[in-house]
């Protein structure tokens, strides 16, 4: 069942749901969802020698990226066709019996913005910045600042708790977040 915004408030005044910053429920609390704003750290790919990027190849992908830091309230332009990875002002911490979920505003939407190419679940024990996957579908830059409301999480409370929670697993690889990282696919075990 996804949480109301009377038990999402709830939810966050009583703990079990821990967003910090503490957030303005009266800029940020939506019917059921809680809008979130950007962080001032980005990633993107830099020029390399690679000429495609091959999962199964034993590439450091954080070596073939930049780490971009903006300061609080600057802009961060994303040219038409861009894509950069990025994270929440907000650290948020969940609980073993809810599960977030993030989606784009449709107000930016409509200018093109895409605020996640696939990664819009947030596993029961998830703990850290949301980290979203930017990417400008327009044909002209647009100018994103940090602090601004970027995306909206949902939360869904699951039949029962979470038997393993999310850093309870042995293999997450992106728990505890403070910054943009990059994919850690070649982690995984070969097929």
């Amino acid at each position: 069942m996804i949480l109301s915004d009377r038990d999402i408030k709830k939810y966050i005044e009583e703990r079990e749901i821990k967003i910090i910053p503490a957030p303005n429920f009266k800029e940020q609390l939506g019917p059921c969802s809680l809008d979130l704003c950007l962080g001032n750290v980005f990633k993107t790919f830099k020029p390399t020698q690679y000429p495609f990027l091959d999962p199964k190849r034993k590439i450091d992908f954080e070596k073939i990226m930049e780490e971009i830091v903006i300061q609080n309230k600057a802009p961060f332009i994303l040219q038409p066709k861009e894509f950069v990875i990025a994270v929440t002002k907000e650290k948020i911490t969940l609980p073993n019996n809810i599960m977030g979920r993030l989606d784009g505003r449709s107000s930016l939407g409509r200018l093109g913005l895409v605020i996640h190419s696939t990664a819009a679940r947030f596993d029961p024990g998830w703990n850290g910045k949301a980290v979203m996957e930017l990417g400008n579908l327009g044909i002209m830059p647009l100018i994103l600042y940090t602090g601004m409301r970027i995306c909206a999480m949902t939360f869904e409370t699951l039949s029962s708790p979470a038997e393993v929670s999310y850093l309870k697993q042995k293999d997450h690889k992106y728990a505890n977040q403070k910054g943009a990282l990059a994919s850690k696919l070649n982690q995984e075990p070969k097929v």
